[in-house]
């Protein structure tokens, strides 16, 4: 027998309204956002929609607990959470070997002191690109820019926001970062035709961030210790963007990079075996908390879906909307309303996909501008919120107040802009096509 369709209902919205307080909360109260760890709120969350029911046709305890396994066992939650474990295994494989460190001064040596912070931007975006980790490229980079801000003379909170542009950059169109993944899936278009529809809204906003950055008075006698670099480790993340760009599914791009990554560690005697293999380990083990997040979060999104929260959503955000451009701006607004909340892009995007497909078969969106507004709205948002992740990591690292890195961070200021003039304009424009999921 086929279950009634839900009413709308605004306390079935309730259980992701409550996460966000919690984490609100426990970081206003402590003074500390990372009081409150993401996953124990969802767990918490996750209770607090158990308790809930539907208007009509309740539902007992076994049939909620039912729909909140369907959920996390979703096709898009599962393929999510494996290339999450690949995406970690790489992450650390290229790391250990030294591709990473490589990479930076490989391009260090190339850029003269007069553009280095130009460079500086550059680098970052290339190696968050290449990794595909806006957290990995901060802890990567920023010392570089605490040392060329002193060996420049420019304030530090200057560098440090350059560097987190470049990883915000990168990060938002690697083909195999968690908010391209997140972005792609909920809205089941391929890869590179988000990264299309993504470079020709931000490619403006990174020159102009670049062209600024050459006005910026440096001391031009200051000298720079280079580091010496092995071209054959650069090759993994070469392969990365090549494979991807040639379409090739994102499984496929995962395993060429790690396969890569493997042999010319093994190749050069970076590592043994044994070492290898641990180290695949530990990647994958740096991405559990994300993989289990994802599991949860696609179960509460059930519990709403079926306590008719979802559809009150929709509702009343299309009652505002009569247009293609009005249901653009909504789902920009919710992707950066709920990154604001809870300071992780990918859980904005996770949660508000299935929101934005809806809003996307209603009023006809192309998928592609879904998918791209998805990611530039939220990491825009993150790469400016103090509290998140990215800004507390750089301002550890860098011994400064996330508050002082804020107005720094031009790149992320200039791409929510450029955002938002991609829905007023409508560009770019596609020409109709089916789009096939990857």
């Amino acid at each position: 027998m086929k279950r009634e369709q839900p009413k709308d209902n605004f306390w079935g919205l309730t259980p992701i309204l409550f996460f966000m307080i919690l984490v609100i909360a426990s970081g206003v109260l402590t003074q500390n956002f990372s009081t409150m760890p993401i996953l124990v709120a969802l767990v918490i969350a996750a209770g607090f929609a158990l308790v809930l029911n539907r208007k009509e046709s309740r539902l007992s305890v076994a049939e909620k607990v039912d729909m909140f396994c369907k959920g996390g066992g979703d096709k898009t939650i599962i393929l999510l959470v494996m290339i999450f474990l690949l995406a970690g295994a790489f992450y650390s494989v290229t790391i250990d070997i030294g591709a990473r460190d490589s990479t930076v001064n490989w391009a260090l040596n190339y850029v003269p002191t007069v553009y280095l912070l130009p460079g500086l931007f550059v680098i970052s975006c290339f190696i968050a690109f290449a990794m595909g980790t806006s957290m990995g490229t901060i802890t990567a980079i920023t010392p570089i820019g605490v040392g060329l801000a002193d060996s420049l003379g420019v304030p530090i909170p200057l560098a440090v926001g350059i560097v987190i542009g470049g990883a915000m950059f990168g990060d938002n169109l690697s083909f195999i970062s968690d908010t391209t993944i997140a972005a792609t899936r909920t809205q089941g278009v391929q890869l590179r035709d988000k990264f299309k529809a993504n470079l020709l809204i931000v490619l403006p906003a990174a020159l102009l961030t670049t062209i600024l950055l050459l006005f910026v008075d440096i001391d031009g006698s200051a000298i720079i210790a280079l580091q010496d670099y092995d071209l054959l480790l650069i090759l993994p993340y070469l392969l990365i963007i090549v494979c991807a760009l040639l379409g090739i599914n994102v499984i496929g791009v995962l395993g060429i990079g790690i396969g890569s990554a493997c042999i010319v560690g093994l190749s050069k005697g970076l590592f043994t075996l044994p070492t290898m293999l641990q180290s695949l380990q530990k990647g994958m083990g740096w991405m559990q908390d994300l993989m289990a997040i994802a599991l949860i979060l696609g179960g509460i999104v059930a519990l709403m879906k079926a306590y008719g929260g979802i559809a009150w959503l929709v509702s009343n955000i299309t009652k505002r909307i009569n247009s293609k451009k009005g249901s653009e701006y909504g789902v920009a607004a919710l992707v950066s309303t709920l990154n604001i909340a809870i300071s992780n892009n990918t859980i904005a995007i996770l949660t508000v996909g299935p929101i934005a497909k809806e809003l996307g078969v209603q009023y006809q969106l192309d998928p592609r501008r879904t998918a791209s507004l998805l990611d530039i709205f939220s990491c825009g948002i993150q790469g400016l919120v103090p509290y998140g992740g990215q800004l507390l990591a750089a301002a550890t690292l860098a011994g400064v107040s996330p508050l002082a890195l804020t107005p720094y961070c031009w790149y992320s200021m200039l791409i929510l802009v450029f955002g938002v003039l991609a829905i007023a304009t409508g560009l770019p424009k596609f020409k109709d096509k089916s789009l096939d999921d990857f």
